[in-house]
């Protein structure tokens, strides 16, 4: 089954590392992209410009407005992503754990929908 782990992260505790605690982060962050490759989980991954570049865009009785930045008002914001493999949930939540990002931010994890229910979007 497939999962999609969503990382969000405070901008301000990143840029705050100094430059070998970012590179050591970093370092990490790509050995455990690696192993999840050569292991068959990792689908896709990829990291976001900043939220400060971010529009988020609504229609609303047909007009289109656009919103500089992202539509919560949060400390932490999407950073990034991962699409995995996985047995089940469980085993989801084990590899979102070990994406180092989680120490300082959080991972969401979420199961794809195979496909758009026919009855109603969230059963």
């Amino acid at each position: 089954m497939k999962y999609l782990c969503l990382a969000y992260e405070e901008e301000s505790i990143l840029n705050s590392l100094t430059k070998s605690e970012w590179e050591v982060l970093r370092k990490e962050t790509l050995d455990y992209v690696n192993d999840l490759k050569n292991n068959g989980r990792l689908i896709a991954a990829e990291p976001l410009q900043s939220v400060k570049l971010a529009s988020t865009v609504r229609v609303r009785g047909g007009k289109v407005s656009i919103t500089d930045g992202p539509f919560a008002e949060t400390k932490e914001t999407l950073g990034g992503f991962f699409l995995i493999n996985a047995r089940d949930l469980n085993e989801a939540i084990q590899v979102a754990s070990k994406w180092p990002s989680a120490r300082l931010g959080s991972i969401e994890v979420r199961p794809i929908e195979e496909r758009l229910p026919e009855e109603r979007r969230y059963s």
